[in-house]
């Protein structure tokens, strides 16, 4: 099977405490480190994905936008 250039994929085992281990790969292709903080977003239909580290700073600036042009 011919894999798409950039497109990864790992396996995880969930630990007693529904804990998951990001393989070594993963961590160092997306520069996680211990203490960062990852956001995952759930869809019923679609599964669980974990968007890049920067998904924080965007969320904030699109949320405090459309408040921004509310108050407007």
């Amino acid at each position: 099977m011919k894999v798409p250039k950039g497109k990864y994929a790992w396996t995880a085992t969930v630990g007693e405490k529904g804990q998951i281990v990001i393989p070594k790969q993963a961590r160092e292709l997306f520069e996680i480190k211990p203490g960062d903080t990852l956001l995952l977003l759930g869809d019923e239909e679609r599964g669980i994905a974990i968007p890049n580290k920067g998904a924080f700073a965007e969320l904030f600036d699109v949320a405090f936008q459309e408040k921004e042009d509310e108050d407007k």
